[in-house]
């Protein structure tokens, strides 16, 4: 036994985060996160609605999985236990950035492009944030430069431990789900279920829009507090959202129905659901009773999406 594996801490499964706290070191990170968010997006071939383009939690931050290039594949995965961005390439090659306070979004993005150079790949995207705050070009950023080890660690603890509530829920569908993944241009953790019925599209739809509500869908998520939410909440919303919607019950009783856009999104408050004696099971609850008031009301098949333990087959 290695001597960190003896000396591991033993972490609270929903560490603090509030907002105010981080929000300089999350204001970065997000930047960051786009630049290599982008790179995949021109990367990967299409997949339907913006699967092709998102990052996945692992067990030592997140990252891109394998991306084709040429021959070979290349993968980006940010380290928040060691600080650092790892490229990798299925050709044994790789190259490593540190991670840490006062890199800025153009130093940071200088050096990937520098050691994507490096590694034989060359690869131009649209080198400015996607709705975001902040529209400097990452290459003239040198605003956004803050990096708090101890909180990206700790947001990367929360995102574990949602990670795994939102694979054991999304294992209970058997209809079309896309994986638990994370959109970078908002930071939401997410898993989405499909009805399978398509829908009318808007012609004054963005592209994006288009293409990630062209059917039916019942979302669930996570994001760590942006300008308008002042807190990380976990949410939920029905599209087309069904009249009467935000009159259905929810679970635990400390979430509720916002108005989001003119249409009700489930909320539940992440303080509160940590204050919770399980609030492992607590989320599972707040998930299952939002998908259950959406599903009803839009006439899903509940019953015939619904997987049953093994015993019952």
């Amino acid at each position: 036994m290695n001597d960190k594996t003896a000396t591991l801490p033993i972490l609270d499964e929903f560490p603090p985060l509030p907002l105010e706290e981080w929000e300089s070191t999350k204001d970065t990170l997000h930047l960051y996160l786009q630049v290599i968010g982008k790179i995949r997006l021109k990367l990967m071939p299409r997949r339907n609605h913006w699967w092709n383009v998102t990052l996945y939690v692992t067990s030592r931050g997140l990252a891109t999985g394998p991306m084709p290039y040429k021959f070979y594949t290349l993968e980006c995965e940010f380290d928040f236990v060691d600080h650092q961005l790892v490229i990798l390439t299925s050709t044994g090659a790789s190259e490593s950035i540190a991670l840490q306070d006062g890199l800025s979004v153009a130093e940071f993005y200088a050096q990937v492009m520098k050691a994507l150079e490096v590694l034989g790949v060359q690869v131009d995207i649209l080198a400015k944030p996607y709705d975001n705050k902040s529209t400097i070009p990452f290459a003239q950023d040198h605003e956004h430069a803050t990096y708090n080890p101890e909180q990206v660690h700790r947001y990367w603890r929360v995102l574990v431990t949602i990670d795994e509530v939102l694979q054991e829920f999304s294992g209970r569908f058997y209809g079309k789900t896309c994986p638990v993944q994370l959109y970078w241009h908002h930071l939401d953790l997410t898993v989405t279920r499909f009805s399978g019925k398509r829908i009318p599209v808007k012609p004054e739809s963005s592209i994006v829009e288009k293409d990630a509500y062209s059917h039916e869908v019942i979302s669930f998520g996570f994001w760590p507090g942006d300008n308008d939410v002042r807190f990380p909440a976990f949410y939920s919303y029905t599209f087309p959202s069904p009249a009467g919607l935000d009159k259905e019950p929810l679970q635990p009783g400390q979430a509720s129905w916002v108005d989001a856009n003119g249409s009700p999104m489930a909320i539940l408050n992440y303080e509160e659901l940590r204050q919770l004696d399980n609030p492992r099971q607590a989320l599972l609850d707040f998930l299952e009773s939002a998908y259950q008031a959406g599903a009803k009301l839009a006439k899903w098949p509940v019953e015939e999406l619904t997987v049953k333990p093994l015993k019952e087959i």
